[in-house]
């Protein structure tokens, strides 16, 4: 089966997206068929910069995306999203790649399981 987990938060601050790739990298785990396609969006695509430095307590979430493709997944980052953080392609980890909304609309389209991991929504 396919899944594809989006995420939207940042690296720290919240543990949304550090539990999004854990569910990423477990999912081959149980279902060696599995194909997880992995979408970092808004502050997200900060999770796949590489040479993070992060201080004591908080994790390390550069190291996380890249242990996707080890299991014939794919890391998807939303090129917009990159432009407005001023994130280059050569900034980011092995592995995960600058994707356009087509890309990101075409493997939406072609999963089975879309799981997305981001703020909760407030109202009625």
């Amino acid at each position: 089966m396919k899944h594809l987990p989006i995420l939207d938060d940042p690296p720290c601050g919240t543990e949304r997206s550090y539990n999004g790739l854990r569910l990423a990298i477990a999912l081959p785990k149980y279902d060696p068929a599995a194909l997880v396609t992995v979408i970092l969006m808004a502050d997200a695509v900060v999770c796949a910069k590489a040479g993070q430095k992060t201080p004591g307590g908080f994790y390390n979430l550069e190291r996380m995306p890249g242990r996707v493709p080890s299991a014939e997944g794919r890391v998807m980052l939303c090129g917009t999203c990159m432009d407005a953080r001023g994130l280059t392609q050569d900034e980011i980890i092995p592995g995960a790649a600058r994707s356009t909304m087509d890309e990101l609309a075409q493997a939406t389209i072609a999963t089975g399981k879309v799981l997305v991991f981001g703020a909760p929504v407030c109202g009625p």
